[in-house]
């Protein structure tokens, strides 16, 4: 069932069901849907809520006029397996290609003509020498601060992850120690750190940084690779995550919010939603720290509290149709300016004449109310510092789109509130990004929380297990050279001909 239409029909076994595994999932995000799939691959029979009126939580699209947009720009990497699972589940994978090798374009804007430009890249090396000779080129940071990078970067690679020490320090402070400049904090932790953690180096757990830093790049040559939807988000999150629910028998509703769960005398769960009462075995929370929080009953935590001391960091992004192309490159990431990182989505938003860029603004806490006037007037000429080409287009449209709770907040000391998926309540189960994933708030924290929900309620269930992603021993193929173009996609441009581009 879908957009709203509820079924009449009662939660009872049916054929082929083992009678007594009945679960509802409360939240329609990649957490709930993955948490969904995951249950009904094992044979429980599922209803997943979603209060919106389509499934992807916050990473999803919307329509204003001949665009799709999407409300925000995300990107996984090659080391995000739980989330290459879940596009292969939907089959997704082909439209959500990861680039041949990790290659991101730099622009610092106040840097002399011919010296804006620096790419970090991989080689076909062994870690860390995939990255040697992008660092050792690396024109935004001196000889100094390259060796600086270089020794901070052995010395994060040395962390244990396992250390609850390191929830809580702060980032920035272990950078200063390990010598690392303002310049290099700016355009390489940061660069990096930002856009990933939704924080600047100074508000991030070290705990979450080394995480990030140790996984992407310190890891595997591939391991950071960068991948991105070619098409409308909400064509992945919402079209076929629907098809893949439907197809495993999940009784999906949408505009249907949860308002009270809650056990009967038998220990058996029971949800109430408007005009309905669902009962199951098992209830899985797929929603917002605060959400989950009210909906918690009492004693299923002991320290509930928590849950609401967890805070939350705002993402803008500021979208931009031009009359003319003004970019060749996919994306590109920038320095001395306020624009972080500029994607191209003229194709996936179905746009037929012009170009249409999306500015991805991590950590926007300074911008997130701002009004749209007052961004246009500040963004408009800072891409025509960076862009060429744009100072002679015209703009023939130009929004924004605010998250203002887009992620949880990486502070030093969140680990100690983020919950694991199990409760003290038999058969009740929580699921988020902000859950105790080990990973900051993104895709592949969803997904990763959803298989651990459905591994602990299938467990209590007696259900199989063996067909879930394995979160502990994934394994992924980043071997350089081993990944070959995806059909239809034009090679990487030259440093040349971006040099040109962005002079």
């Amino acid at each position: 069932m879908s957009d709203g239409m509820r079924s009449e029909e009662p939660l009872t076994a049916t054929p082929g069901r083992q009678p007594g595994r009945d679960a509802v999932v409360i939240g329609g995000g990649l957490a709930g849907i993955t948490t969904a799939l995951a249950l009904a691959d094992a044979g429980v029979r599922v209803t997943l809520l979603e209060g919106r009126p389509r499934l992807g939580g916050l990473a999803f699209s919307f329509r204003r006029g001949e665009l799709t947009v999407d409300n925000g720009q995300h990107v996984y990497l090659r080391c995000c397996t739980a989330y290459r699972w879940f596009l292969d589940r939907i089959e997704g994978q082909a439209l959500a290609p990861l680039q041949d090798r990790l290659d991101v374009p730099v622009l610092d804007v106040n840097r002399p003509e011919g010296r804006r430009l620096g790419r970090l890249r991989r080689d076909a090396l062994p870690v860390p020498l995939h990255l040697g000779r992008s660092l050792a080129t690396y024109p935004h940071l001196s000889l100094a601060e390259r060796a600086a990078v270089g020794r901070a970067a052995l010395a994060l690679k040395g962390l244990d992850l396992a250390d609850p020490a390191l929830d809580a320090q702060d980032f920035g402070s272990w950078l200063t120690v390990h010598g690392q400049s303002a310049r290099a904090v700016e355009a390489l932790w940061d660069l990096v750190g930002v856009a990933t953690l939704n924080a600047v180096a100074g508000d991030a757990s070290l705990g979450l940084a080394a995480m990030v830093f140790k996984t992407g790049l310190l890891s595997d040559p591939g391991a950071a690779d960068i991948g991105w939807a070619r098409v409308p988000l909400g064509e992945l999150h919402d079209r076929l995550a629907r098809k893949a629910l439907d197809s495993a028998g999940v009784r999906t509703e949408v505009r249907t919010r949860a308002t009270s769960v809650s056990t009967d005398e038998n220990g058996r769960w029971s949800v109430e939603v408007p005009g309905e009462t669902l009962r199951a075995d098992a209830v899985v929370l797929a929603v917002a720290q605060r959400e989950a929080y009210d909906l918690l009953p009492e004693g299923a935590l002991d320290a509930p509290e928590q849950l609401l001391e967890i805070g939350t960091a705002p993402i803008l992004n500021v979208h931009v149709v031009y009359d003319r192309k003004v970019l060749s490159r996919p994306f590109f990431a920038a320095l001395g300016t306020p624009v972080q990182w500029v994607f191209d989505r003229t194709e996936a938003s179905g746009l037929r004449a012009g170009q249409y860029l999306a500015l991805s603004q991590s950590a926007a806490q300074d911008d997130i109310d701002v009004p749209v006037a007052a961004l246009r007037e500040r963004y408009l000429p800072e891409l025509e510092r960076l862009l060429p080409r744009a100072r002679g287009a015209q703009v023939k449209d130009f929004f924004v789109t605010r998250e203002r709770t887009a992620t949880f907040a990486p502070a030093p000391g969140v680990g100690r509130l983020r919950p694991g998926a199990r409760t003290k309540a038999p058969g009740l189960y929580l699921a988020g990004a902000w859950t105790a994933t080990g990973w900051p708030a993104t895709m592949e924290s969803a997904v990763r929380s959803g298989v651990s929900a459905a591994d602990a309620a299938l467990s209590a269930l007696g259900r199989p297990r063996h067909h879930l992603f394995d979160v502990e021993e994934a394994a992924y193929s980043a071997r350089p050279g081993d990944h070959p173009r995806t059909p239809g996609r034009e090679p990487e441009a030259t440093g040349a001909s971006l040099r040109g581009e962005f002079r």
